[in-house]
């Protein structure tokens, strides 16, 4: 039955997914490369939560703070040490390079910390239920939405009106005309991969507080989802990547009280079918973003 709870908690999914699709977008509209480690920095942040609650009495909050900021460090360093050097070489070469990346960071994991699941300590209130409009939700879920608003008018207002934002915009729509226009290549691309990595470790804090653990490969569906997200709402625009977040949350909501419960574990494979069908009608996505076709050095 379609109520107050379904509606909250489609708006809470979908405000999650659209922050797991931006952080795919933000490196790939300027340098147009999906990103296969952007799920380690959801998995690295994780592990930030895990040790920081686990061996330290720092307070929640703070240990929320580290954790974002840990990732947005990782993803900057990977951007310095990984991909500059191969950005002049081919797409290829910064495609392998992603993946690269990705097994490092899973096998450091697996020889630094367990390839078994650690359990984070969550505090009381964030698995605390709340009455809102006559349903009963977890409090996380309205803390997703709220977030998930503060993050993305944020977001807003700096790629509008800030000087920074205005050069990552205009590196999206023509790079090599922005950098002859004296633009420094490398602080944008710096930037699109620390506020890459921010989400992806403000995703961290309520992924795995849905489970209360992470492991080596939590990272791996976040990444499946924010692509399926993107390729749904148009991988060339960052309104596109919310819109087919929240599309993707409510298919995946639907799909959920609708199917049976004999075929319910089906549900994955039954997204892939209707976003095949989806690209069959509208390969470019619900948002038509500029493209072009041009290499970034």
């Amino acid at each position: 039955m379609i109520g107050a709870e379904f509606i909250i908690n489609t708006i809470s999914l979908g405000s999650l997914y659209a922050l797991v699709s931006l952080g795919l977008v933000f490196v790939y509209g300027i340098l147009k490369l999906v990103n296969f480690a952007y799920g380690e920095y959801v998995m690295v942040a994780g592990y930030a939560l895990y040790v920081l609650t686990a061996f330290t009495p720092v307070p929640w909050y703070l240990t929320m703070t580290l954790a974002v900021g840990f990732a947005a460090l990782i993803s900057y360093v990977t951007e310095l040490v990984a991909f500059r050097p191969v950005r002049t070489k081919s797409l290829t070469a910064m495609l392998v390079t992603s993946f690269a990346v990705s097994v490092f960071l899973q096998n450091a994991a697996l020889l630094l910390v367990s390839p078994r699941a650690r359990a984070v300590r969550l505090p009381s209130w964030f698995n605390r239920t709340i009455t809102v409009f006559d349903a009963t939700v977890p409090l996380r879920n309205i803390l997703i939405i709220v977030t998930a608003a503060v993050l993305l008018v944020g977001l807003t207002l700096l790629m509008k009106y800030t000087v920074l934002g205005i050069a990552m915009r205009a590196a999206a729509d023509k790079f090599t005309t922005t950098r002859l226009m004296g633009v420094p290549a490398n602080l944008v691309i710096s930037a699109a991969f620390i506020i890459s990595g921010t989400l992806a470790g403000v995703v961290s804090i309520f992924w795995v507080g849905r489970s209360a653990a992470v492991d080596p490969v939590i990272g791996m569906a976040p990444l499946l989802i924010a692509f399926i997200a993107t390729v749904i709402g148009g991988m060339h625009s960052l309104t596109g990547a919310v819109v087919g977040g929240f599309v993707y949350g409510l298919l995946f909501n639907t799909l959920s009280i609708m199917l049976p419960a004999s075929v319910i574990s089906y549900r994955d494979a039954i997204m892939f079918v209707i976003v095949i069908v989806f690209l069959l009608f509208r390969p470019e996505g619900i948002v038509r973003g500029s493209y072009t076709e041009e290499r970034v050095g």
